[in-house]
């Protein structure tokens, strides 16, 4: 027995010193990689620049149980990605092309990813030609200040993002800027959304965090966004609708007290909210409602279907932006991304699609 007890401790010590002397060359090696990219984290990023992204592919949602089929979601593949660059990490947003493949992400400390994704069968692979690049404020003046840099959402308002513009939320210093796109680069802002009354009250950490512009139905081209969680005097959450330039409110049901984190549209005019709850003795959870075009409209309660609620038993993380494209079958793909909050040894960053299927039909 003591015998026993001794081998395996020598061999746990071995196994630990193995992987401290694994994880200090991977430190070096990034270390090493970074500076190579002449990205360090202590010097303003001022101009777009190549970044080393690597990706490892996520084959199943369920981390025990087999399938691919979730309600109406199909779990189309996952990956998870890293990058030497101490910049890389924080997306809180994503926007697709029709393609599926060309995209941009915005990090909460003021940067943006761009890039293309490499898919097998319909499956991602990887990550290609990507860059990385600072926001910049009006007349492309260089922020500095966190409460300027914390951008949490963004949806293409027209053209692409090889020439386009872009709207792009921020909290803290909360505001809805439009920025133009250019090769996908992105300039400095032109102007900015008028601003709800509500957002007055919400807290620095709390605010806008959904943006995006609605594709049909009888509100077709206006913007529509969401505070992460301001509550009425009903505890619902608060969003607002641009009509006519100008932004009129309407509230979204509190199910369970999850927060809002991103929002899409598709083109039938209905959107799909993507939510997030955590709590330190539950971990985290994240959930996709369904909102149909005809209830979308100032001064509605809006409530939903709800297409997936998922945990800590599939692969998710702090699933924070969305994006939705059309597949080369017509279907409806989304595009999740989570924001890592830069701690690599406790969180991922993840880039996640499923396929929605059609509503089944009643008799």
């Amino acid at each position: 027995m003591r015998a026993g007890r001794t081998v395996r401790a020598t061999a746990n010590a071995a196994a630990c010193l193995a992987a401290c002397l694994i994880a200090v060359a991977a430190v070096l090696g990034a270390s090493a990689a970074s500076a190579a990219e002449g990205d360090k984290a202590d010097q303003p990023l001022t101009k777009a620049s190549p970044i080393t992204v690597t990706a490892q592919t996520i084959d199943a949602f369920h981390r025990t149980k087999p399938g691919e089929r979730f309600g109406r979601l199909r779990f189309r593949g996952g990956l998870v990605l890293n990058s030497p660059s101490p910049r890389f990490g924080g997306y809180s947003g994503i926007v697709l092309e029709p393609d599926g493949r060309t995209f941009m992400a915005i990090s909460d400390e003021g940067t943006w990813l761009s890039g293309e994704i490499v898919y097998d069968g319909g499956q991602p692979k990887g990550i290609v030609n990507a860059r990385i690049g600072p926001l910049v404020g009006l007349k492309g003046r260089q922020l500095g200040r966190k409460r300027d840099l914390d951008a949490e959402a963004m949806a293409l308002l027209g053209g692409t993002l090889r020439s386009g513009t872009l709207l792009i939320a921020f909290e803290h210093n909360h505001r809805i800027g439009r920025f133009p796109v250019d090769g996908q680069v992105v300039g400095a802002p032109t102007s900015y959304l008028p601003m709800p009354p509500g957002t007055r009250r919400m807290q620095s950490n709390s605010g806008l965090e959904a943006v995006t512009v609605l594709q049909g139905g009888p509100h077709r081209g206006t913007v529509v966004a969401f505070a992460e969680r301001l509550l009425d005097t009903r505890g619902n959450h608060t969003g607002w609708i641009w009509v006519d330039g100008e932004p009129r409110q309407f509230t979204l049901a509190n199910i369970g007290d999850f927060d809002i984190t991103d929002a899409v549209a598709l083109p039938d005019g209905s959107l799909i909210v993507l939510e997030r709850w955590f709590q330190w003795s539950g971990g985290v959870k994240m959930r996709l409602r369904l909102l149909p075009a005809a209830e979308i409209k100032p001064g509605a309660l809006l409530d939903g279907e709800v297409l997936l609620e998922a945990d800590i038993g599939y692969e998710i993380d702090n699933m924070e932006g969305m994006a939705v494209h059309r597949g080369p079958r017509g279907e409806t793909v989304l595009t999740l991304i989570s924001d890592n909050n830069f701690n690599n040894f406790l969180q991922r960053t993840l880039l996640v699609q499923f396929e929605l299927g059609r509503a089944a039909r009643t008799q």
